[in-house]
């Protein structure tokens, strides 16, 4: 539940633990990512890593592989055309969203879709054990289906979960929740988090408050990870909009092994990823002729 009218008395308010500004990195002479933060990630279970890229034609995320954890690529601007070795093919722009459990294996590619600039994010959700080894599976939210609502200066766009009434009919295999707010100046927000979930936020544009009033305002590219407790508050003070990214999921309380493409449960079952990649097989059969057009 998200109020944006008067602030609930949360019994537990979330609370900044420590911000991380995101910085960029080039890989390439059009492939620029706000620094992925990885190792910022590791006791924030369910979530291994954010990061905010730009890709200029004709440079991108070429065919690459992945097991054991979900993608959820969500588009800001421009396009991403996305393949895989299964015959998968479609674009997602702009407001779009692309959630993707990867499984006991993937490999595809994601190449802009034209000309300019287009920059997304991309956050890695775990997947439990027992889920790591499912078929592969895609969920596309195109930009007239996802959930919108706005109240008293605040707007959100519902990906996962439920703010200001309105419910998103997103299947997460990992509970979950992700929102894009926007906050006009002046506005506030205080939203319901189950007490027992990890959460952050990203800011997009603009600054805020969180957790307390009396905090200082956090401006852009940097990720916010906030406490446990029952919810958390934000206000924008300022004179400008601001837009920032509420993520929060369950705990799965497992051990991660983790290499590059591949989270698994043990470094056996990395070994055997790797195995598995290389030779084409448990799930990679398809990549021993496919290539991405």
């Amino acid at each position: 539940m998200s109020q944006s009218d008067e602030s609930p008395v949360f019994s537990k308010p979330r609370l900044v633990l420590k911000k991380v500004l995101a910085r960029n990195v080039n890989h390439g002479s059009r492939l620029m990512v706000n620094k992925n933060i990885a190792s910022e990630f590791k006791g924030l279970d369910p979530f291994l890593n954010l990061d905010h890229f730009s890709v200029t034609h004709p440079v991108g995320f070429t065919d690459h592989p992945h097991r054991g954890f979900e993608t959820v690529t969500y588009m800001l601007e421009g396009g991403l055309v996305h393949q895989d070795f299964i015959g998968n093919k479609g674009t997602i722009r702009a407001g779009e969203v692309q959630w993707m459990s990867a499984g006991r294996g993937i490999i595809h590619s994601e190449m802009p879709a034209g000309v300019g600039t287009h920059t997304g994010v991309q956050l890695w959700i775990n997947l439990s054990k027992k889920d790591k080894m499912i078929e592969p599976s895609y969920q596309d939210l195109l930009k007239e289906n996802i959930p919108r609502a706005a109240k008293d200066g605040v707007e959100v766009k519902v990906i996962a979960g439920e703010a200001l009434g309105v419910k998103s009919e997103t299947h997460t295999r990992t509970p979950a929740m992700f929102f894009d707010f926007k906050l006009h100046p002046q506005a506030q927000v205080h939203h319901n988090i189950p007490e027992t979930w990890n959460s952050f936020v990203y800011v997009l544009e603009g600054e805020g408050v969180f957790g307390s009033p009396s905090s200082s305002p956090i401006g852009p590219s940097n990720v916010v990870f906030l406490g446990l407790g029952d919810g958390v508050s934000v206000w924008n003070k300022s004179s400008e909009p601001l837009r920032f990214l509420l993520i929060a999921g369950e705990p799965l309380n497992e051990p991660v092994a983790k290499y590059g493409p591949f989270v698994m449960s043990t470094q056996s079952e990395i070994e055997q990823a790797m195995e598995d990649f290389q030779y084409c097989k448990n799930g990679f059969e398809n990549g021993r002729h496919w290539r991405s057009q």
